[in-house]
């Protein structure tokens, strides 16, 4: 079991062909992901093939070789001959909202967006499209999603973990990687980077709720930032909606108030917004909070053993 993705999904990826797209389609592949096309309207009807190296984390279908990805003019074409249901999108920010709706219109039911820089007015707009027609949206400016073992929609590594009981959403990409990388032993269900832009498609909430039906996470580990209401918001929900045991950890403990911390999401307002203020929320809701990611992930592997 797996949330928004899983062996089955059949990926496309608009902006394929670009550097960016490229590389991160070849990792995507060496992963197991069901890769099934590209779209650019300038390079319709084209090929594109990839040498294939499975990663370490990739299931055991994936093998060594070349592998050639059709190219569409239109995630419409591709959907109609791929029966693709998920999007990566790496296009330039201007193009963002154009790629989204595209997909969305098309009725791709997951839209994952890396593009970074995206303008927030844009952002809004396609969101509540996409939430106005059925669509999920992670992003944008986020790591992807990653079920390990089976597959794999981003630039999130896939040969740091296994498949094992811990879903994991966070906002910070970096720290994505790392609680994977100290997790490997136990591994997870699912990771999702939501992403760090003040609106974004998927939040907390979304997750936790999906983890909490899911049953292959037994445990969820949740990594915030300082910036906005988005953690104490969880923390409502998790008190009156979530049975499984929840590990949290906030990042930006030591940042001045009134800054912008590494990207427009992570803004502190006077006493809104403090990691001390939602460590403070998540520990009254019940969630066990670690001062450190080492110490979240400690807590982690107390918590499954016993």
């Amino acid at each position: 079991m797996a949330i928004l993705l899983n062996a089955n999904s059949k990926v496309i990826v608009q902006g394929m062909t670009g550097s960016q797209g490229m590389q991160h389609t070849r990792r995507m592949l060496a992963s197991g992901t069901r890769i099934v096309g590209g779209v650019n309207p300038r390079k319709a009807g084209k090929t594109v093939d990839f040498e294939v190296r499975p990663c370490s984390g990739a299931p055991s279908h994936v093998y060594p070789g070349s592998m050639t990805v059709p190219v569409y003019g239109t995630v419409g074409e591709a959907r109609a001959i791929t029966e693709a249901d998920v999007s990566v999108v790496f296009v330039p920010p201007p193009a963002t909202k154009r790629a989204v709706m595209e997909a969305v219109a098309a009725g791709i039911r997951l839209v994952v967006v890396i593009t970074d820089g995206v303008p927030v007015a844009d952002s809004v707009e396609f969101i509540a499209y996409a939430r106005a027609c059925g669509t999920t949206v992670i992003g944008p400016n986020c790591p992807g999603i990653i079920t390990p073992g089976s597959s794999n929609a981003g630039i999130i590594p896939a040969d740091i973990t296994r498949a094992g009981p811990v879903g994991l959403v966070s906002r910070s990409g970096t720290l994505t990687y790392q609680m994977m990388d100290e997790l490997s032993d136990l591994g997870f269900s699912t990771c999702i980077g939501i992403g760090g832009d003040p609106v974004i498609g998927t939040t907390f909430i979304n997750t936790l709720a999906a983890f909490e039906e899911d049953p292959a996470t037994k445990l969820i580990l949740m990594i915030g930032e300082i910036g906005g209401d988005a953690e104490e918001q969880a923390a409502s929900f998790i008190k009156e909606h979530v049975t499984k045991p929840v590990v949290a950890y906030v990042a930006g403990v030591t940042a001045p108030e009134g800054k912008t911390m590494g990207h427009a999401g992570a803004i502190v307002s006077g006493k809104t917004g403090t990691a001390e203020s939602k460590k403070r929320a998540l520990e009254a809701a019940g969630a066990h909070v670690g001062h450190t990611p080492s110490e979240a992930a400690r807590v982690v592997r107390e918590l499954l053993h016993s």
